[in-house]
């Protein structure tokens, strides 16, 4: 996207009667307004602000409080300047305040008289946009970070790799959220390391707590805690370092994207977060049915805003869990929310240049469209398969040292065998009721009381044996295992 700078830029160099300023900063877009202005040629002009309380500032003329008398005005006796409306926005309802705005834009053409509307969404009145060119800017861009991030903790000495890491950190939120989070950070730390580092990564939770349309995901468990899966392991260890900038100066190509797809209860919703972890990125969860619910707006509008709102986190990892359900029910040709969010997406995944990585995992992965499966839509597509004998063994020494319980006191070959055709979930829930019977007797977990624990569970594989078939067949051709394929189990 381009900075905030460049978008005014082309829209004063466009000659469109009319700028949009899309952004919640009135301050800061009021500041870079006075920096075009100054530097207008021949001579600086003057910024004029309005807003529904104070009308214009008093410099000689009435306030007008009035939207109507104070298009009036610039329309007619106002002098050659920039004109900033800051709460217009909510009176375009009015269908009077709507033509008096569309007649002022179109007077004040070549007249060194320049109509900026600052709102806090894009959405505008058809009649509008045809007279209108569109700046958004939701967030600082990274030069205005830099400059204030500089600023504020050039006297403790930061390298500039850390400094670098730091402004990447802050991204996606407001100079005024930057500035009071730095003073209370600096104030607690006294040095600049990752228990610094980490706290600026829970801030992220506020913004998108304000944002409503992203969940962020603290940072989870480590790769170590992921049982199995060592190809799905070696591809993340091989990327770790390509969102440093160190990466970006030698020019490294980001990752898009992985697609995680196959048997419910395997870990691919532990992967996705596992990978936010390995590579210190934010991880954010999109929802794909509070885009649909209608609660914040028409679901085109919410899953625009999300990617915007995602994209000014860079870097950071996008989650959408169950990709199939937001989109089930495509079909080529038709029309619809559903089909425009399609196509959005498609296109973004594409084309977007912001680092920002896309984790989607599946489940019923015959509802995927081919368009999102293809190459140049994701790096990679893996299959998730049941764990074999070695990744139960794993996943079952990971799980009771979660438990409390010693690996080394149990029979790890009988016990993985017992769970053969297992999924991860479900071997987790045999140690924790095994723990929990362990803990209603008052006596240590046993042998026996796993293996009594197994028998009380009646895995998916048996319940869902044609579905689980038709998914690796689907499958085979189509991923790569996210295990390495070995002799089949007898």
């Amino acid at each position: 996207m381009q900075t905030t700078i460049d978008q005014i830029r082309t829209a004063l160099a466009s000659a469109y009667p009319l700028t949009v300023l899309v952004s919640l900063e009135e301050e800061r877009l009021e500041r870079l307004l006075g920096r075009f202005a100054a530097a207008a040629k021949p001579e600086p002009l003057p910024v004029t602000v309005w807003n529904c309380v104070d009308g214009f500032p008093s410099n000689g003329q009435p306030s007008l409080t009035e939207p109507m008398a104070a298009l009036d005005w610039v329309a007619s006796d106002a002098p050659r300047g920039i004109y900033l409306f800051k709460d217009l926005g909510e009176y375009l309802d009015d269908r009077r305040v709507l033509r008096r705005l569309r007649d002022t834009a179109m007077k004040i053409r070549n007249t060194g008289r320049f109509l900026f509307l600052l709102k806090q969404d894009a959405s505008l009145p058809n009649p509008l946009k045809p007279l209108s060119y569109v700046v958004v800017s939701l967030f600082p861009d990274a030069t205005e970070l830099d400059t204030l991030v500089r600023n504020m903790v050039t006297s403790r000495g930061v390298s500039q790799v850390d400094l670098e890491r730091l402004t990447g950190s802050l991204k996606g939120m407001s100079l005024t959220e930057v500035e009071h989070l730095l003073r209370r950070l600096l104030d607690r730390h006294s040095a600049i390391d990752e228990e610094f580092f980490r706290a600026v990564l829970e801030e992220k939770e506020q913004i998108t707590r304000k944002e409503g349309i992203l969940e962020f995901v603290p940072p989870d468990e480590s790769l170590e805690q992921l049982g199995g899966l060592d190809q799905l392991k070696l591809w993340v260890r091989e990327r770790r370092a390509l969102f440093t900038p160190e990466a970006r100066r030698k020019g490294m190509p980001v990752p898009k994207g992985v697609l995680l797809m196959g048997i419910s209860g395997c870990g691919k919703s532990l992967a996705v977060k596992v990978i936010a972890r390995e590579w210190q990125l934010p991880l954010f969860r999109l929802d794909m049915n509070q885009v649909f619910a209608g609660v914040q707006g028409s679901a085109e509008w919410v899953f625009s805003r999300a990617l915007e709102a995602v994209e000014s986190v860079a870097p950071a990892v996008l989650w959408i869990d169950e990709i199939e359900m937001g989109i089930a029910g495509y079909h080529e040709g038709e029309s619809g929310s559903l089909t425009r969010i399609f196509s959005t997406f498609l296109t973004w995944m594409q084309e977007h240049r912001a680092e920002v990585f896309i984790a989607a995992t599946a489940n019923r992965i015959n509802l995927l469209p081919a368009e999102v499966i293809r190459k140049g839509r994701f790096d990679q597509v893996f299959f998730v398969d049941l764990p074999n004998e070695e990744e139960r063994k794993e996943i079952l020494s990971i799980h009771m040292q979660r438990n409390g319980l010693d690996p080394a006191a149990f029979d790890l070959i009988l016990l993985a065998s017992a769970t053969r055709n297992w999924n991860g979930a479900e071997i987790e829930q045999a140690v924790m009721s095994a723990r929990i019977t362990g803990h209603a007797r008052g006596t240590n977990v046993s042998q026996n009381d796993m293996l009594a624990a197994f028998g009380k569970i009646i895995p998916l594989s048996r319940t869902m044996e044609d579905q689980l078939k038709a998914i690796r067949s689907w499958a085979r051709n189509r991923a790569l295992p996210a295990t390495t394929v070995t002799k089949p189990e007898m």
